[in-house]
């Protein structure tokens, strides 16, 4: 019925089937229509009000999408970024450049020492404290690609802040003429232990490693061949006096090599030969002075000998113009039985621990083998290192009959003398007519005491020369076998020796004298004489008792 009812309707017409009017049509329903209620707000309370839900804290947090720069001004900061770095970049490898290669540095010479077993890292520091480096790195990484540890060796070096880094390396090796020096000049007829102070002084070597280089190294030089080893002593008389050219903080072997090379190459072949010629005018000598063969034979001078002989004429000398005089009185003595001795001061004051204005008499009776008073024949060794003057002397002495000198109240020249008289006549002229000594001169006055007396007189009776009739003598003596003799008085002469001079005149005229009588414990029957100047402590003679 329904379905009857709405087919039963009117149908519209075509008309109101057409879209213009069904258009229409919706908007005249739309136009009736009743306002709709507005929607339901929710409001919250006024304490949360600034409450924010997540939603909103979401859209807050997310992030803005970047702002671009326009192209062109992105091109232009990349440009200038990359200017920057350039212009960094090469400042920095400017600076390493300048660094290494030393293309603005100021000239400025330094002085630098390396240590002994100095570490690179250590050498660093001392060359950047020296303003020589300024990059500590990068001259590590420079010594590290160079090896430059296996090149650096100790020692003081003076450098220049021009200096590359190359030419500092190599500026601090052993062989580098960039050594420091420094010039040392050695008198003539300074000793060993001089010398070595002396360097010491100059920054060139300590004393104590110059001593033990002196005792125990093995130079390789025909005239050091036979010295024994041990003492530095061993080298004296070779150190070579002259103005040197020292590199400081050297080895000794260095330092010492310098010196005996200067004196090899101031011997010459002649100067060898001269000691050959001159070993023949001694034997003669000797010979002609009654010398047995094996004495003779014993008394040849080695070179060594003729050092010695040197050394004693550099101490003794004023100027050299004398040097062949006092040679000639050293090698008269040699061939002396009257006058053994040498008798030189100098060679009493190289074994004192401090040198003396005046030698006293114990002085002269110390006990060693340099005492030239108490001791025949030259000392066990030179006492200094002489100058080619003295060497040439040695090697080629005036001839003279010259046993004695003595200086001149100036001390700029000496006076020669033939005889003990002469030469204690000139000493006592030396002290003024109102000083001279009295030939009343009483024991108490003497310069050598009694006791001093038998110690110089013991030392003379044990000599080979002494020995008799194929026994070693003994000879012993006593207080009441010790006589003192003033001046001008006689006494007892004994079978070889008078008390008289070449020239017949008596020694002991104008001096005093001890007499020391000795037995040999041997043989009762067999007594020696010793006569000692008692102002001097010269030996004027000895010889067995006459009958």
């Amino acid at each position: 019925m329904a379905d009857q009812d709405f087919f039963e309707q009117e149908q519209p017409s075509e008309e109101d089937l057409s879209l213009d009017a069904i258009l229409a049509s919706a908007h005249e329903e739309l136009d009736e229509m009743p306002s709709e209620q507005e929607a339901f707000q929710p409001t919250l309370p006024a304490e949360y009000a600034d409450l924010t839900t997540d939603e909103e804290l979401a859209l807050e947090d997310e992030p803005l999408p970047p702002l671009r720069l326009p192209g062109p001004v992105r091109v232009i900061l990349y440009v200038c970024c990359v200017l920057a770095a350039s212009v960094l970049l090469a400042v920095f490898a400017w600076k390493c450049a300048d660094e290494v290669c030393a293309f603005t540095a100021e000239e400025r010479v330094v002085t630098v020492t390396v240590p002994e077993n100095a570490t690179m890292s250590q050498v660093t520091d001392i060359l950047q404290e020296e303003g020589l480096i300024h990059y500590r790195w990068l001259f590590s990484l420079y010594c590290m690609i160079s090896n430059a540890a296996d090149k650096i060796d100790p020692g003081t070096y003076e450098l220049n802040t021009i200096y590359d880094y190359h030419a500092l390396i190599n500026g601090m090796i052993e062989t580098s003429e960039n050594r420091a020096t420094v010039e040392v000049t050695i008198p003539e007829g300074y000793e060993a232990a001089d010398i070595f102070q002396l360097l010491e002084e100059k920054g060139v070597c300590s004393v104590s490693a110059l001593e033990e280089a002196a005792a125990n190294y093995e130079f390789d030089y025909d005239f050091l061949k036979g010295l024994d080893y041990g003492d530095y002593r061993r080298l004296e008389g070779y150190l070579f006096p002259d103005t040197y050219e020292f590199y400081l903080d050297d080895t000794p072997e260095n330092v010492l090599g310098r010196f005996l090379r200067n004196f090899n190459n101031k011997i010459t072949d002649e100067m060898y030969a001269a000691l050959t010629e001159l070993n023949a005018d001694l034997q003669a000598k000797m010979t002609q002075a009654g010398f047995s063969e094996a004495e003779i034979a014993a008394g040849a001078l080695t070179f060594h000998d003729a050092i010695i002989v040197a050394s004693l004429v550099e101490k003794e000398t004023y100027r050299s113009s004398e040097s062949g005089m006092i040679a000639s009185v050293i090698y008269n003595r040699l061939c002396s039985k009257t006058y053994p001795c040498l008798n030189i001061d100098a060679t009493i004051q190289y074994v004192l621990p401090e040198r003396k204005e005046i030698l006293t008499n114990a002085d002269k009776a110390i006990i060693s083998p340099y005492n030239t008073y108490t001791n025949a024949g030259l000392p066990i060794g030179p006492i200094s290192n002489p100058g080619i003057s003295s060497i040439r002397a040695a090697l080629y002495p005036m001839e003279t009959d010259y046993y004695f000198y003595a200086p001149e109240a100036e001390a700029i020249n000496h006076h020669f003398f033939a005889s003990a008289y002469e030469y204690q006549s000139y000493l006592s002229s030396l002290l003024g007519e109102e000083e001279e000594t009295p030939p009343d001169i009483t024991e108490d006055e003497a310069e050598v005491t009694r006791e001093e007396a038998i110690a110089i007189a013991q030392e003379e009776a044990k000599k080979d020369e002494y020995n008799y009739q194929g026994w070693e003598s003994d000879f012993q003596t006593s207080e009441e076998s010790v006589k003192f003799i003033p001046a001008g008085e006689t006494f007892t002469p004994a079978i070889e020796w008078e008390g008289l001079d070449e020239d017949g005149q008596a020694l002991f005229h104008g001096q005093a004298m001890w007499s020391v009588w000795f037995v040999d414990q041997n043989d009762p029957l067999t007594s020696l004489f010793v006569y000692v100047d008692a102002m001097t402590g010269d030996i004027l003679g000895a010889g067995p008792m006459s009958d």
